[in-house]
């Protein structure tokens, strides 16, 4: 009797383009099974588990091998400039790949259960995310996304939920926002951000979907982050408010929930002002709407201050945007505000509205960088205080 298995995981390949975007392609509902001959036996299990209890299946390991596919992250020291480098079984990891029609891919040997998982994961962390020897770092990235990648798609096939699924997603989700902030400045040729908030929203959504089934430790912190990373989103503020009153009143999520407001309120300075209160992953996640905020506070101040003889402080401005003098400076001029010295001249006229797009992305050191102190990569992942 054959069997073909359908199940989508993401929508997006590593390359640019892809499908749609949607939390709901990560939940597990999405497995189906298909009987080409008949209906399936009843005493056939309903969903396959896994027996391999390494990192990397045997099988892949010896064709990777094989075809000279192994990442140079995975390869037997001493053995990368051989013809054939080696694998190295500690660091090799399952990749990804995409279903294939005749393809296999609910084979147990070629499955890792749920603790296997979760020692993968912490392995391209702790190994791989956090090494202080690998770079550069956007190719330690695509490795980590990858693998990561695989890693969900593994739990879709297996069904897995509980602790293990949660554990998975949380890092998941800590390590792409991290990377969405740090590599904000990379050309689109090393790093999409697209494809990086399609695989973070559909983490976040199949997260959120395991905390309603239960009480969790860290759900306050994610359902904060979910508001800040998605500020002026009705549906996260509807979600966020339909939380039970002790998520919804914990000082995450009560923090999170005044910045979406001040956002909806349209107040770019309480927005930035607030910001300053945020800790290090709460700021990644906001990272990304700082740009569409200092271009609204700088309209307003347009309106707001346009006379011919009024002059603001460079060095204020400065600290209201949270940006150092010669990036306030950029940006104002990018606008049409005219920068004189150490003064800013504001006129509704000469205002322009700058298209987000034509603003390269930059990082924030006030806003977010100093705001890691000694943590490493790591921790910051890992979630530890």
């Amino acid at each position: 009797m054959s069997r073909k298995t359908n199940y989508r995981i993401g929508s997006h390949s590593r390359r640019r383009g892809g499908g749609r975007a949607g939390g709901r392609e990560w939940r597990q509902e999405q497995y189906e099974e298909e009987n080409n001959e008949g209906v399936q036996s009843k005493a056939e299990p309903s969903e396959p588990r896994g027996t391999c209890m390494s990192m990397c299946p045997a099988r892949e390991l010896r064709e990777r091998e094989a075809q000279r596919r192994l990442h140079r992250f995975e390869m037997l020291a001493g053995t990368e400039r051989d013809r054939m480098p080696k694998a190295d079984p500690s660091r090799t990891v399952k990749e990804y790949s995409r279903p294939a029609a005749g393809k296999d891919s609910t084979r147990p040997s070629d499955l890792r259960p749920p603790s296997v998982l979760l020692k993968t994961v912490h392995f391209l962390v702790d190994d791989i995310a956090a090494s202080p020897t690998l770079q550069p770092w956007n190719e330690v990235y695509d490795f980590v996304f990858d693998r990561l990648r695989c890693v969900r798609q593994d739990m879709v096939i297996q069904r897995v939920s509980g602790p293990e699924c949660v554990a998975v997603l949380e890092r998941t989700v800590r390590f792409l926002l991290y990377a969405s902030y740090r590599l904000c400045e990379e050309p689109l040729r090393l790093y999409d951000p697209r494809i990086n908030d399609t695989h973070l929203q559909e983490c976040l959504s199949w997260l959120l979907d395991c905390y309603s089934s239960g009480e969790h430790q860290h759900q306050e912190e994610f359902q904060a982050l979910n508001l800040l990373y998605n500020l002026g989103s009705a549906r996260a503020l509807q979600r966020a408010l339909e939380l039970p009153k002790r998520v919804r009143t914990s000082p995450a999520v009560c923090l999170a929930l005044e910045v979406n407001r001040a956002h909806l309120e349209r107040n770019p300075v309480r927005v930035l002002c607030m910001a300053r209160r945020l800790d290090f992953l709460q700021s990644c996640a906001l990272h990304r709407h700082l740009g569409a905020c200092r271009r609204e506070l700088l309209m307003l101040y347009s309106h707001g201050h346009s006379s011919r003889n009024c002059r603001f402080p460079l060095q204020h401005l400065s600290y209201l945007l949270a940006l150092e003098r010669p990036r306030t400076a950029q940006l104002c001029q990018a606008h049409g505000v005219a920068v004189s010295g150490d003064w800013v001249a504001f006129s509704k006229t000469s205002y322009t509205e700058t298209p987000l797009g034509d603003i390269p992305s930059c990082l924030s050191p006030e806003l977010v960088d100093k705001k890691q102190g000694d943590r490493t990569v790591s921790e910051v992942i890992h979630g530890c205080a």
